[in-house]
């Protein structure tokens, strides 16, 4: 059984890229992970395929999370 908490581990790496993408270009993003993917490539350098696409899946957890959040103020 998971204990409540538990999940995926980022780095920091990951989190930091991922949050200044999103503030810096908040309108190139959204809930499409391949879409991000494309996107990260195209912004960053980067020479690896697992940091590029553990970016581009926070950038998509996080527009999904804040999209739930305005779905449910909405109500």
């Amino acid at each position: 059984m998971r204990g409540k908490g538990m999940g995926k581990v980022r780095t920091t790496l990951v989190k930091r890229t991922a949050r200044k993408l999103l503030e810096k270009y908040p309108d190139l993003f959204n809930g499409d992970f391949e879409n991000n993917k494309k996107i990260v490539s195209a912004l960053v350098e980067l020479r690896s395929k697992k940091l590029r696409n553990q970016i581009a899946g926070y950038i998509t957890h996080l527009v999904n999370a804040q999209a739930k959040r305005e779905r449910k103020a909405a109500r």
